[in-house]
């Protein structure tokens, strides 16, 4: 899969984009380069987003925005999805959006690095523009299976 991580703060380098890419290769059969945007938040700001979208007035970690419906363990042609190619030839598959400040928190939280907590994130968020969910125990347990899939790829453990 030829994926790109649209991200211009600071959070995650250049070395992890390339990671997470190559992490991710052969994860999604396309004929189409795919791309997702990240942005990195403040405690305000994600406070605002999940209040107006999902209803719920509280900080969170990640919010993810697919752009895409029912393509979740599918083949994803670019002929399926015309209208969500950008100007450079990428089918946009959705946002993510993270506070860091959050995501430090639950690092120290849950006692592992803050590096792991931030990958985890973007794999998690990168999971639900992809169309899994964790609603449903079932659907959970194949998300959760997937995130591991591609975090191992990277090397990263949950110390």
């Amino acid at each position: 899969m030829d994926f790109r991580l649209l991200c211009e703060d600071g959070e995650l380098t250049k070395a992890d984009i390339a990671a997470l890419t190559a992490a991710l290769e052969g994860f999604v059969k396309t004929d189409v380069p795919l791309c997702i945007e990240l942005l990195f938040v403040d405690e305000e700001e994600i406070r605002t987003l999940n209040r107006e979208t999902r209803l719920v007035d509280k900080v969170t970690d990640v919010l993810s925005y697919p752009a895409l419906e029912d393509i979740c363990g599918k083949s994803i042609s670019k002929k399926d999805h015309p209208y969500e190619i950008d100007e450079e030839g990428n089918l946009l598959l959705g946002s993510i959006v993270i506070c860091a400040k959050r995501a430090k928190e639950q690092a120290e939280e849950y006692g592992h690095s803050y590096r792991r907590e931030l990958h985890y994130l973007v794999v998690h968020g990168i999971m639900h523009c992809l169309g899994y969910d964790h609603i449903e125990e079932s659907d959970r347990v194949i998300m959760r299976e997937k995130e591991e899939h591609v975090l191992q790829k990277l090397g990263i453990t949950r110390l």
